[in-house]
């Protein structure tokens, strides 16, 4: 038995060739995950490393804490926007579509290995599921990013998909050792684990949430440990009740990151290294788990059912899912191939084995071969396939310098990286000729890798990045002022008003947000809204209203000239003119006092 010395030598070891192979993997365009698997093999007991290594339930045990670790991760990092434009999708592909490909996989896995159809099926469940790290990271490694309702789509449903493949699998298992029967005690586990779960893992990240707003912890290190104890305390509490522990882990990432935890970026940097430390760890230690020799003996029955799972299975399922809701073919096509498996079906594979079924061991190790396959063939050919089939949408160069809000109290602002390019609506524009809404401060440009102190007679030039520091509920409005020239989608939400300078051009305002105003382009929204009200109606509260917008006077300026308007975006249903929203005395007064506040700055450490 290895000594707890040689043990952390090792693990450094590893942990030092996960990230060379990583390395190796970007500039190769290899899948991260086949090179960590490489790396584990040739440690193992069968390669250079030498390494003996054959306890599956220990095997089991790294797999699924890290795994809790990785989907809390991936919890954290998604979005509510991308959870609201692609979960019908992404749930029918995650419940419905994964059905469908472990029991089109695994008819044919029975017949291909000689298997019973239970044993056959159980095989197909363990192998349904994708993996968002693996699909993402080749992505982004291939320097590929595409449209946003196929991303979405694709991170929902990636994330989301885990919990099914593992409830067929356990519930496969259990009616194979007789625990539970097939039919209504399979059902009946369904529902425990997915309610329980889903139940579970909301609670825990709502109280989770108010925890991380509202408890003082004198470190700021200890906002990530709580945060990981938080999303273990949901795992281990889910699964404890009968319910679905991976499914409840990533609900409650997904509740905690999108409710702004104090020190929020502190906890993603991170969980983002938690993450990698996991699949360097875990990918590694299931390539010890095996034995090459015996993959050599299950190659040509593994590609065949990798073939029937990559060119049948995930495609059918894919088309009878996600076809009537509106996607194009080849988003159809794109999906059906990003059906890349990762670490779950290898972990799962331990489960038959820790179960002592039959043909445990064969099924393990087809398993571990069709990951293989299906992570080398499909892995390496996706940004081709992307490019190929046209869904690549123009990206945006990384910042080269990142700033952050570092603070123990919750903050109310956000700091934005844009990227000016030449198709940017703010290229070759003054930064006072902008029409940004008021409170939002440009702190700095960096061109050429230097930095720019900006001012107001500064022009952006393609090739900027400009730092911005805004509040949440204006950014929309800043991200059409850096939108491209032809972003037709206004998308700005309509009731919601918004704080400009009086001293903003007409002409600014139409170029920057695409709308239409009945005015001199060259008049400043101070001119257009007092030549529009009487003399005596020029009071604070006072609107204009146009086609698409209403402008509200927020504040006057002792010469009776407009210093603030609030502009609110009307909903474009319907043709007949749209009441004004209405605004009590209250809400008067804070919408002012919110305006004054802002001039100074824009947020506290």
């Amino acid at each position: 038995m290895l000594s707890i010395e040689s043990l952390i030598l090792i693990t450094g070891v590893l942990l030092l060739l996960g990230i060379a192979s990583n390395k190796f993997s970007a500039r190769m365009g290899v899948p991260v995950l086949f090179v960590f698997l490489m790396v584990g093999m040739l440690a193992g007991s069968e390669g250079i490393g030498g390494i003996e290594f054959e306890n599956y339930s220990l095997a089991h045990g790294i797999g699924t804490a890290t795994l809790c670790i990785i989907l809390f991760d991936g919890g954290i990092r998604t979005p509510y926007g991308s959870i609201q434009s692609a979960w019908k999708p992404a749930g029918v592909l995650a419940t419905v579509g994964v059905f469908i490909t472990a029991l089109i996989t695994g008819l044919a896995a029975s017949w291909i290995l000689g298997l019973s159809v239970l044993q056959g099926l159980l095989l197909g469940s363990i192998v349904g599921s994708t993996d968002a790290s693996v699909v993402f990271s080749v992505l982004r490694g291939g320097g590929v990013h595409i449209r946003p309702k196929l991303a979405n789509t694709l991170e929902v449903e990636s994330g989301s998909n885990d919990p099914m493949a593992i409830f067929l699998t356990i519930g496969l298992i259990q009616v194979l050792s007789n625990a539970v029967p097939l039919g209504v005690g399979l059902l009946v586990l369904f529902i425990n684990q997915i309610v329980l779960g889903a139940i579970v893992g909301l609670l825990v990240g709502w109280v989770g949430s108010l925890m991380l707003r509202h408890i003082r912890l004198e470190a700021a290190g200890l906002y990530p440990v709580l945060a990981t104890a938080l999303g273990l305390s949901s795992f281990g509490l889910a699964a404890a009740l009968g319910g679905s522990g991976f499914l409840s882990v990533y609900l409650t990432g997904i509740v905690i990151g999108n409710r702004r935890p104090v020190f929020h970026r502190g906890i993603l940097l991170f969980h983002d290294a938690m993450a990698w430390i996991c699949q360097i760890l875990m990918f590694t230690a299931l390539g010890i788990l095996s034995f090459p020799s015996r993959l050599l003996d299950v190659a040509i029955p593994a590609v065949a059912i990798a073939a029937v799972l990559i060119f049948v299975a995930r495609p059918i399922a894919v088309f009878l899912c996600a076809a009537p809701f509106k996607f194009a073919r080849q988003e159809l096509t794109f999906l059906s191939w990003v059906g890349l498996k990762g670490a779950v079906p290898i972990t799962l594979a331990t489960f038959p084995m820790l179960a002592n079924l039959p043909s445990a061991s064969l099924i393990f190790d087809v398993v571990f071969f069709v990951v293989l396959v299906s992570a080398l063939v499909q892995g390496w050919t996706l940004p081709a396939v992307a490019r190929y089939l046209k869904l690549e949408v123009p990206t945006r160069l990384p910042p080269p310098v990142t700033l952050e809000i570092s603070s123990l109290r919750n903050v109310d602002s956000d700091i934005v990286d844009y990227f000016v390019d030449h198709e940017c609506r703010a290229a070759g524009a003054q930064i006072k000729n902008l029409a940004l809404p008021e409170g939002v401060v440009i702190a700095l440009i960096v061109r050429n890798e230097q930095t720019v102190l900006p001012q107001g007679r500064s022009i952006l030039q393609s090739g900027d990045h400009v730092i911005v520091v805004l509040r949440p509920n204006v950014r929309s409005l800043v991200d059409s002022v850096f939108a491209h020239r032809d972003h037709q989608s206004l998308g700005l939400p309509p009731q919601l008003e918004f704080p400009l300078r009086g001293t903003v051009r007409v002409s600014e305002l139409e170029q920057f947000y695409q709308i239409k105003l009945d005015g001199d382009a060259d008049s400043t929204l101070d001119e257009l809204v007092r030549g529009r009200l009487p003399k005596d109606k020029l009071a604070i509260g006072a609107t204009v209203q146009f086609e698409s917008v209403t402008l509200r006077v927020r504040e006057l300026s002792k010469r009776g000239t407009v210093d603030f308007v609030g502009m609110t975006i009307l909903p474009p249903s319907s043709d007949q003119a749209t009441p004004q929203p209405k605004k009590t005395a209250a809400a008067d007064q804070t919408a002012d006092q919110t305006a004054k506040e802002s001039k100074g700055a824009t947020h506290d450490d």
